[in-house]
């Protein structure tokens, strides 16, 4: 299962590109289990996802929890919280 990751702000500098397709391996059902297993990855990926509280993430373009599905998934963003003003 192929995943186009877009990476926006702080968290695409850590990480050092705005996107990345990646095939996770079988039992990744979650984001949140899908962000443990980047963050394993490289340092890079550990140190932008070492703090959940300041991320987001949208899977197909809708907000997601760390406990939302990914099967079936085509693209997940990652980004920091977002305020208006």
């Amino acid at each position: 299962m192929a995943i186009e990751m877009l990476y926006f702000a702080w968290v695409r500098e850590v990480v050092g590109t705005g996107s990345e397709r990646i095939d996770p391996p079988a039992g990744i059902e979650t984001l949140g289990a899908l962000i443990d297993w980047l963050a394993d990855r490289s340092a890079a990926h550990a140190n932008a996802f070492a703090d959940r509280e300041r991320l987001r993430a949208a899977i197909d373009q809708s907000f997601a929890s760390p406990d939302a599905p990914i099967a079936g998934a085509r693209e997940i963003a990652i980004f920091p919280p977002v305020t208006g003003g």
